[in-house]
């Protein structure tokens, strides 16, 4: 399965449009990002991140309720690792 995670860009380096980079936190974790996929990205902004590159951008609202249905499938997780 691939998952695409939400992430917020903190800052932008470069400004040749194919080799932009983007410094993105995940939940506090930072992590280099590709931003070819995405030229209208600006810091603040939250994306999708799959395998390294940002391929959409979304609004702060959208990236909460992943955030929650995320918080949701580890806290079933913890559930069922709970009954074994």
């Amino acid at each position: 399965m691939c998952l695409g995670v939400p992430g917020k860009i903190i800052s932008i380096s470069g400004d040749d449009p194919l080799t932009r980079m983007g410094k993105v936190s995940f939940g506090g974790i930072l992590k280099e990002v590709c931003l070819a996929y995405v030229p209208d990205a600006q810091v603040g902004d939250y994306v999708i991140v799959h395998v390294g590159f940002a391929i959409s951008r979304l609004d702060e609202q959208q990236a909460q309720q992943v955030f929650e249905y995320l918080r949701q499938i580890d806290e079933l997780r913890g559930l069922e690792e709970g009954t074994t």
